[in-house]
């Protein structure tokens, strides 16, 4: 595997549902591999579900218990042997965001340490290569699907900018359910050069009219933030793009939050329902800001910033209110003890995997009932500024 280079340029030229038999045909070349497949991760991050390049449907896999899903969940390459071959599971990730499994098997002989360097250099090359794709096949969006996503899911899936990020300063992870039937709720980031830009919404209502105001407070938020408005001017011009259109009828409720990556500084903007929780050693609080209306309730509404800090080794915890306000069988909200209960202990477990657990412990807490809202939940370490080096 010395031609990395050669196969980064072939799957650039490669038309974009080939990228799967670009790698295969290196693997043969170089590594006398046998099989070949890529798995993705499904919405509900429950399964991975094979890349099809031919027609029939290849059983999923599931993540927590499976030799492709230790590799997912380790981001570790996971290798097995056996008298027939040397199966090598490698996570294939961009940036943080998990998108699945690359998996080849090779000649039961072949010492598969020798190799691991390029071959995870040619994942994170397919999975660059999967995002450029995605805008003109759909290939891997179908791949993703354990179930058919609602019009509503579909719509909302499409304005994510995935499920985790990663920098030097800080790593991140996302997840949504019913993934499958969202509603209203929503996340949103950016990253520039020295700032973090993330935001959380819940959009009022059910279906596709909640879809669709999610649509334009997420799109205006985004006009704003992209002609250079400050936080509490990029709020104003979201509210009166939502009231211009509803008047008052329907509202979205929105925390906005801008991280210097420098200093931790942080300016944050409440308005509505999403709230934060901080966990800083073994503590765990619930941190308030001065509420203020949510977007589009009323014409011409002021915002104005607040500003706390983070400091490094902090998490912080955000969770819409299908999170929250959840009721245990006893009548108590989640919010009040089990959630920090939850956060603590999840201490251990990076970013990517904290959302997950929590949803799987609200599930618990909640009872055999199914939830009765969209439950969102983004678990954020913050590392600090990198150091730079005088020369």
């Amino acid at each position: 595997m010395h031609e990395i280079a050669a196969v980064e340029q072939a799957l650039r030229k490669a038309a974009p549902h080939r990228l799967v038999g670009v790698v295969e045909d290196a693997l043969r070349k170089h590594c006398d591999a046998r099989r070949v497949e890529l798995r993705l991760a499904d919405y509900g991050l429950r399964t991975l579900q094979l890349v099809e390049r031919t027609a029939g449907a290849a059983p999923a896999v599931p993540i927590h218990d499976s030799p492709q899903g230790r590799a997912f969940g380790s981001q570790e390459p996971y290798v097995t042997h056996d008298s027939d071959a040397t199966r090598v599971h490698l996570p294939v990730t961009v940036r943080g965001d998990r998108l699945g499994v690359l998996s080849a098997d090779l000649p039961p002989e072949t010492d598969v340490g020798p190799l691991l360097p390029a071959l995870g250099e040619l994942c994170e090359a397919l999975g660059h290569e999967i995002l450029v794709a995605e805008r003109d096949t759909d290939l891997y969006v179908l791949a993703r699907r354990a179930a058919r996503l609602t019009l509503a899911a579909e719509m909302q899936w499409q304005l994510l900018p995935g499920r985790a990020c990663t920098r030097p300063e800080f790593a991140l992870g996302a997840h949504l359910e019913p993934a499958y039937a969202i509603f209203g709720d929503n996340y949103d980031w950016s990253v520039s050069e020295g700032r973090l830009t993330l935001t959380v919404t819940n959009g009022m209502g059910e279906g596709i009219e909640a879809a669709l105001l999610t649509n334009l407070a997420i799109s205006a938020l985004r006009n704003a933030r992209r002609a250079g408005l400050g936080l509490a001017d990029q709020a104003a011009l979201a509210d009166q793009a939502v009231y211009a259109q509803y008047r008052g009828a329907t509202y979205v409720s929105v925390l906005l939050l801008s991280f210097d990556l420098a200093t931790g500084e942080v300016e944050a903007v409440d308005a509505g329902s999403p709230r934060m929780w901080r966990m800083r050693g073994r503590s765990v609080e619930s941190v308030t800001f001065d509420a203020q209306l949510p977007l589009g309730m009323f014409e011409e509404t002021v915002y104005t910033t607040e500003r706390f800090t983070v400091l490094p080794g902090d998490r912080l915890l955000f969770g819409s209110d299908g999170v929250y306000a959840a009721v245990s069988p006893g009548g108590e909200s989640y919010g009040e003890r089990a959630l920090a209960r939850a956060l603590g202990g999840t201490r251990l477990l990076p970013p990517t995997h904290v959302p997950q657990a929590v949803l799987r412990e609200l599930a618990l807490y909640h009872g055999e009932s199914p939830l009765e809202d969209d439950a969102l939940v983004i678990c954020l370490d913050w590392h600090g500024p990198v150091a730079t080096v005088a020369v």
